[in-house]
This record gives C-alpha cells, sequence and structure tokens, in this order.
C-alpha cells in the first residue's frame, strides 16, 4: 500500500503533483484533523485511524522521500503527508461484503474447475 509505519505512532505517504488547487493540501492548513478508513475486503477487516497530518517539502527529506516513491509512477513525490495518530479501531465486519480481483477468484475457483474436469471425464468413461 501507500502508507508506510514511521515510527509507533506515525504514518506517512507520499502526496504527488495533481491539479494545483491544493484541495486536500490546502484543507490540512486550516484542519488538520484526518480519518482514514482502510479496507481489506476479502478479510472483511476495516480499520478506521483518526489522526492530525501535516505536509512538508519532500526537499526536506529526501530519504522518505526515496522509500515512498511508487516505482510505477514517473511522476515524483513533491511532498510528504505525515499523520500523528491519535486512534484507530477495528470496525465490526458484519456488513463488509467480501471483495475479490478476478486473478484472486482464478485462483481460488482453478482447483475447482480442475476437479469437475477430472470427474466429466471419469463420467465418460464410465457411460462408455
Amino acid at each position: 500500500g501507500f502508507l508506510r509505519l514511521l515510527n509507533p505512532s506515525t504514518l506517512v505517504f507520499g502526496d504527488y503533483q495533481g491539479n494545483r488547487q491544493l484541495l486536500s493540501t490546502g484543507n490540512l492548513s486550516v484542519d488538520d484533523r484526518v480519518s482514514l478508513l482502510l479496507m481489506d475486503y476479502p478479510n472483511r477487516a476495516r480499520l478506521k485511524i483518526l489522526g492530525h497530518a501535516r505536509v512538508e517539502d519532500a526537499r526536506f527529506h529526501p530519504d522518505l522521500a526515496a522509500q515512498l516513491a511508487n516505482p510505477g509512477m514517473k511522476a515524483r513525490v513533491e511532498r510528504i503527508v505525515f499523520i500523528d495518530v491519535v486512534s484507530f479501531d477495528w470496525n465490526c465486519p458484519k456488513y463488509i461484503t467480501p471483495r475479490y480481483s478476478l486473478e484472486e477468484v482464478e485462483e481460488l475457483v482453478g482447483p475447482l474447475k480442475a476437479r469437475i474436469t477430472e470427474l466429466e471425464a471419469q463420467l465418460s468413461m464410465m457411460k462408455a
């Protein structure tokens, strides 16, 4: 994921160039409170994190910016968002609908399809 644990009470992530409207980072200069909902649909888990965020220029933290860079992106990390975690809670899974990627479904269904093919072949031999 894009979040990294800097220390036991601080999360960080790299912020990239956007549309230059500073909607998110600009809002943090007025109200630094943040809430993150991190979903794990296959395992029906949701982590809620509350904290206070600050944004710093990545040029002041070049080593950290390099660690936060996404290798698949051409853009460079311009800012680093630090989140001082105030509290967190694992929510009840009751209403979380499991969701799976196509690759995960294929991995789970693959052995079942192979078994069906095997049983169909056995059935064909029995009918012959």
